[in-house]
């Protein structure tokens, strides 16, 4: 049960395969009845059990890494600087990439060079999800203001804040899983501070949890070519292909400027920075793309980053586990360029000119939008409506992306969690480097 094999990332590979390939096949070729029931009835089930036991040990693990690596830096003064090397990526990395994205809208024009056919397909399934499109808005309408974010980032009940990390209660008034960091950060620093011998027997603990939780996530590897394939399946039975036919430019700016931001910024700063190779950093991270492409969560994909960084590239404990717990909710450079190139793109549709101002202040609230967008599937959708009615433009357009959402989604996820990667390469030494692109 062991999830070091060779072989994983291949039998992932195929079962995501499999699930495009099955899903487009029942799309073009069944009854809608028959493959909504596949769909519910059988694609659901093994979907949802693998995230199930993905998200189980997020908690724990979170827990265990983060503190571990927190006490591990030892001297305070390291978690400082640690924290302020990955804020300032952070913002780096996210704003090159929302610049990008908002440079390949103002130059394909997605929204302009719409024919009128296309326009009247979306306006047909904008309508047709208007259920979503209006829940969307009302998470918006329930969006905490600065000052009540701020406030509710320390948790006056830890057990609270875990219990609402992913599916929040509506009377709950915590900072979620925010809140839940800065708890396990007063944890690791807290341990620094007392003497060896009394912080040993937790130290003992945590380090029990962790390796157990990787045990679990051994189970969930096992299961992770099926659950892999389960859930593409339901999204490409589910939209098909048709839809690209309106939206495909839009489509492919999206899916362009994020390549772009992988393959080429993300490889110029680790040839740049942290004197890697990208070839060997891609090959030895794929484990974790696949996942996350297939997830579309950057916190369920969290288990296997952690994995991955500590056995493929070779990071240290320390630094790997506090930047990519921290990073699955606050770096999320694909998210942020995603919002951007959306909000313009609907601006272009509804034929409004946003002036320079208007487009830098879609750049900086798309930044400040991806540090604080939840890693779960469509989890920035809500924000995009934000920053819809921040320059003028209808907040009901977020129907007519609702769409292809779930394959950005997809597109994105997978740029952030290769970010949070490369962003823990930036600033880890090597552990070990007879170990690192260990393949």
């Amino acid at each position: 049960m062991a999830i070091t094999s060779k072989t994983l990332p291949y039998q992932i590979l195929a079962g995501l395969a499999l699930g495009i390939v099955a899903g487009a096949l029942v799309r073009e070729h069944a009854q809608p009845e028959t493959a909504r029931w596949l769909s519910d009835n059988i694609a659901a089930p093994i979907g949802n059990i693998f995230l199930a036991i993905m998200f189980m040990t997020i908690i724990p693990l979170i827990l265990s890494a983060l503190a571990l690596g927190i006490a591990g830096l030892g001297d305070l003064r390291k978690v400082g600087i640690l924290g302020l090397k990955v804020l300032g990526f952070t913002f780096l990395l996210s704003g090159i990439a929302v610049m990008l994205g908002i440079g390949m809208v103002n130059l394909l024009q997605p929204g302009k060079s719409m024919d009128p056919a296309a326009r009247e397909i979306l306006s047909v399934e904008a309508e047709q999800k208007r259920e979503a499109r209006d829940k969307n808005i009302a998470n918006a309408e329930k969006a905490k203001t600065w000052a009540e974010t701020i406030s509710q980032t320390v948790p006056r009940n830890p057990v609270e804040a875990m219990a609402n990390l992913f599916d929040p209660n509506p009377n709950y008034k915590g900072g979620g899983i925010i809140s839940f960091l800065v708890f396990v950060v007063f944890l690791g620093v807290a341990i620094t501070t007392i003497p060896a011998e009394k912080a040993k027997p937790l130290v003992n603990l945590l380090e029990s949890i962790q390796e157990v939780s990787m045990a679990v996530i051994g189970f969930a590897m096992i299961l992770a070519p099926l659950g892999v394939a389960a859930l593409v399946f339901q999204t490409t039975s589910a939209i098909g292909f048709g839809i690209f036919t309106a939206l495909g430019l839009y489509v492919l700016t999206v899916v362009a400027s994020l390549l772009i931001h992988m393959l080429v910024v993300y490889s110029l700063a680790l040839l740049l920075i942290a004197r890697r190779s990208p070839i060997e950093f891609y090959v030895a991270i794929q484990e974790a793309i696949i996942t996350a492409f297939s997830t579309s969560s950057s916190n369920a994909t969290l288990p296997t980053s952690l994995k991955v960084a500590r056995e493929k590239l070779g990071l240290p404990d320390s630094t790997g586990a506090f930047v990519l717990t921290v990073g699955a909710t606050a770096n999320q450079n694909g998210t942020a360029l995603f919002e951007g190139v959306t909000v313009l793109f609907l601006a272009q549709f509804y034929n409004i000119d946003l002036t320079l101002g208007q487009q830098l202040t879609v750049v900086l609230m798309s930044i400040v939008a991806g540090i604080g967008t939840a890693g779960v599937p469509g989890g920035s959708l809500p924000l995009i409506v934000i920053l819809l009615k921040q320059v003028g433009i209808p907040p009901t357009g977020i129907g007519i992306v609702l769409g292809v959402d779930r394959l950005l989604d997809m597109c994105r996820t997978t740029v952030n969690v290769v970010g949070d990667l490369v962003l823990a390469t930036l600033v880890s030494p090597r552990k070990d480097e007879s170990r690192v692109f260990d393949r």
